[in-house]
């Protein structure tokens, strides 16, 4: 660690994982309903728990980002962040409005709108957060001492994702202008540039662990780029299919959609790449499994699966079912929970100074996380074809297929399990490295890293 600023990422890291945690709890909730055993429908009705669920999911990555930035941006600029105070002010708020959130969706205050529930009063105290934050960080690459492009493709990426909020803050009365901006706020977000912020962690993370010169990753970077803008940009079309926009979207949807994977694969390319021309061994094995993991996952799950059901032909017969789910679940576990972790698992031992950086239980949480996420995107598929066969190829009634799918859950909730399993123990991992230490000081090692120094924590 080279700046005692960068300790503030410890605190959102802390924050994602307990929002995780909470997560993971709703989705248990969800499958065992999904089972036929809905106990809990007079307090927790099944939609509170989805939409509980997916918001959990959208707050934790982004405090995850936050704290990747607030790492990666003061040491990419080669200055400390511009104020530590205003760090922590924008985590509290933004852990209030999280708090609220769910308070809201538990007494029915929401708006409604898929993935952008949120009360309206709580999305202008989100812009506040967000520009607490684009400031704080703003002012950190412009006043630094030196310029990377791992850093400003990070800090676009962010800046970016807090402009494309606004759409989804604009109400239309007709559903389907509603339906057309909401996906821009979604779509661009996910399949656009969120996987800016990716790739510019996914950067960081191989300039520091394997040692290839930072010049060769950042070009592999501007590829990344280039080709998520080419395709996710148009590539939200395939939201468009049958909401009624003009019919000229099923045609820019299906083939930009099917460019999407293009970018994913570079990335999946690019690690293994960079990987294979290693220059060292650096000792943190579980970051580097947690960073190849993430390209090669995202690649599957985000890029292939996703390609697998949107062209139009196809998306006809699976739009609105469990196949969906298959395909977003190991996307945004692939594509950007991974990279959290990765990420984490790297920044954990600089500011504690603890160097573990090999342990049995870090593998076991990697494997145990990823074997139980690959069954549950297998059991989301079996339930999804399943369910397109009995309902959109045979005409079975809705809640009657329902009724069927339930024995596809058992398999699903026991592969969620061990994913919970893996997800506790990378925890327990996180807990044992203990609070960032006061002990730790800066001390230059006598190697260089491409221009710079590195520094490494050190107790004093």
């Amino acid at each position: 660690m080279k700046y005692e600023s960068q300790k503030v990422a410890y605190w959102f890291f802390a924050a994602c994982m307990l929002l995780f945690s909470l997560q993971l709890v709703y989705g248990f909730i969800m499958g065992v309903a999904h089972m036929g055993y809905d106990t809990l429908h007079p307090w927790i009705p099944f939609n509170t728990a989805r939409a509980t669920h997916t918001n959990l999911l959208v707050v934790w990555l982004l405090c995850g980002f936050m704290g990747a930035a607030h790492y990666i941006i003061p040491e990419e600029s080669g200055r400390e962040l511009h104020s530590v105070k205003l760090a922590y002010i924008q985590l509290a708020s933004l852990l209030v409005v999280g708090v609220i959130a769910i308070i809201g969706f538990h007494l029915n205050w929401w708006e409604g709108r898929k993935f952008l529930e949120i009360p309206r009063p709580l999305d202008y105290l989100v812009v506040v957060n967000i520009l607490l934050f684009i400031y704080n960080i703003g002012m950190t690459v412009f006043r630094g001492r030196q310029f990377s492009t791992t850093g400003m493709v990070l800090y676009m990426g962010l800046v970016s994702a807090a402009l494309l909020y606004l759409p989804g803050m604009v109400w239309f009365d007709s559903q389907t202008l509603d339906s057309y901006f909401r996906w821009w706020v979604v779509h661009l977000w996910v399949e656009g540039v969120w996987e800016l912020i990716m790739g510019s962690i996914l950067a960081f993370l191989l300039i520091k662990l394997t040692g290839v010169d930072r010049e060769v990753i950042e070009k592999w970077l501007y590829v990344i780029v280039g080709l998520t803008f080419i395709s996710g940009i148009l590539g939200t079309g395939h939201h468009y299919y049958w909401i009624g926009a003009p019919k000229y979207w099923l045609a820019v949807g299906g083939f930009f959609s099917a460019l999407e994977p293009l970018a994913f694969l570079a990335m999946a390319l690019f690690a293994v790449a960079m990987y294979r021309k290693s220059g060292r061994s650096h000792p943190n094995k579980i970051s580097l499994l947690w960073t190849i993991g993430c390209a090669i996952l995202s690649f599957v799950g985000a890029g292939f699966l996703g390609f697998a059901h949107t062209l139009p032909q196809v998306n006809l017969y699976t739009h609105g079912t469990l196949v969906t789910a298959m395909h977003g679940h190991l996307a945004f576990w692939g594509a950007y929970a991974m990279i959290v972790m990765a990420i984490i698992t790297y920044a954990l031992p600089e500011m504690t100074g603890r160097k573990l950086w090999d342990n049995a239980m870090g593998h076991l949480a990697f494997w145990s996380s990823n074997i139980g996420m690959v069954s549950m995107t297998a059991a989301f598929a079996v339930a999804g074809v399943t369910q397109v066969y009995l309902e959109r190829r045979m005409g079975l009634d809705f809640l009657q297929v329902q009724q069927e799918l339930d024995v596809h859950f058992l398999g699903l909730v026991l592969a969620a399990t061990l994913f919970t399993v893996g997800i506790i123990l990378y925890i327990w991992n996180f807990i044992r490295f203990g609070l960032p230490s006061d002990e730790v000081r800066l001390k230059p090692l006598e190697e260089e890293d491409d221009e710079r120094h590195v520094y490494a924590a050190q107790p004093a």
